[in-house]
C-alpha cells in the first residue's frame, strides 16, 4: 500500500476509528517532512492498529523490531 492509498483508506473509515487514523497520518506526514520514505510495513502496521487488530503498544513493538532488524542487516552488509 502506498501513502496515497492509505490517505484514501482513512477518508473512508467510520468515525470511531478516525482519531487513531488521523494520529497515524500526522506521524507519517512528519516523516515525509524529514524526507523519509514511509515503508509499506509501517502503513500495514498503522492499518492493523486503526482496525483494532493490535494495540498501540504492539504497533510500537513491531516498528521497533522491524527497524532494529533492518538496521542490523544493513550494518552486516556494509562490513
Amino acid at each position: 500500500m502506498d501513502y496515497d492509498s492509505f490517505r484514501n483508506y482513512i477518508k473512508n473509515i467510520d468515525t470511531s476509528k478516525r482519531d487513531i487514523a488521523n494520529a497515524w497520518d500526522v506521524a507519517i506526514g512528519l516523516q515525509a517532512v524529514d524526507g523519509l520514505k514511509v515503508s509499506e510495513f509501517l502503513l500495514d502496521t498503522a492499518i492493523d492498529n486503526i482496525e483494532g487488530k493490535i494495540s498501540m503498544e504492539e504497533a510500537e513493538k513491531r516498528i521497533e523490531n522491524y527497524y532494529s532488524e533492518n538496521k542490523n542487516k544493513e550494518n552486516e552488509e556494509n562490513e
